[in-house]
């Protein structure tokens, strides 16, 4: 029993949903969660499609436990990088049906996963870290680094420049945007086409097309967890 995250498996497609108060914000907990209903996607050999609540896929970290103080902040923060680096080496398709906004850790998950469908509306998307007085991490401008438009990679990360959803497709954050009465039927249609893939072909290829990525990316946490002070 989870109290933040849900798990359904159907034909072959698990649907895991983000469930955490307002603003959808991702704490330990929270992040505890998804990692345990990714360890069952596997389990199951599933395609996963991961959202949010009507209106708001996340509006990122915590900022509850970010505030605890400076090692708190870095441990949250240690722990939402390396689920961004398994969703992007996830072995199974993972299809990002973005439930309206999504800022931030948000934004990064959109960043990591295989597919992005975000939803027709009055939804922000984007990097605000800057704005609100945040350096952004190393294994953040890596992330958005890999998945940006180039364009769009400076406007995002140094300007901390805010998207609408169509917005968003042109910047990378997104792939399509459907109406918000759409979006799990189009997920839907999308898992079940990627089922058709050879699973283990679609992981292998994954990995090595991504080879480079993922150890810059074990880098960039190594580098930011000491740089706050994690390690010794």
């Amino acid at each position: 029993m989870m109290d933040f995250v849900s798990y359904t498996l159907d034909d072959d497609v698990a649907t895991i949903v983000i469930n955490n108060g307002k603003a959808n914000a991702l704490s330990h907990d929270v992040l505890e969660e998804l990692n345990q209903a990714l360890d069952r996607a596997e389990q199951d050999k599933a395609v996963v499609i991961l959202t949010g609540q009507p209106g708001i896929f996340s509006g990122g970290y915590d900022l509850k436990e970010m505030q605890k103080g400076m090692k708190e902040a870095a441990a949250l923060v240690t722990v939402g990088s390396k689920l961004t680096r398994r969703l992007a080496a996830f072995p199974f398709p993972v299809i990002g049906a973005c439930s309206g906004h999504a800022i931030a850790k948000g934004a990064f998950i959109m960043l990591s996963v295989d597919y992005r469908i975000g939803i027709e509306g009055n939804f922000k998307l984007g990097l605000n870290e800057v704005a609100i007085g945040m350096t952004m991490h190393h294994a953040g401008i890596e992330i958005a680094r890999h998945r940006l438009a180039p364009a769009h990679f400076y406007r995002s990360v140094i300007n901390a420049e805010i998207y609408s959803p169509e917005g968003a497709v042109s910047a990378g954050f997104l792939d399509e945007v459907v109406a918000s009465d759409q979006l799990l039927s189009r997920a839907n249609e999308l898992a079940q086409a990627f089922r058709k893939l050879n699973m283990r072909a679609h992981a292998q290829t994954k990995l090595k097309s991504k080879a480079g990525y993922l150890e810059l990316l074990d880098r960039c946490i190594e580098k930011d967890s000491e740089s706050l002070g994690l390690t010794g």
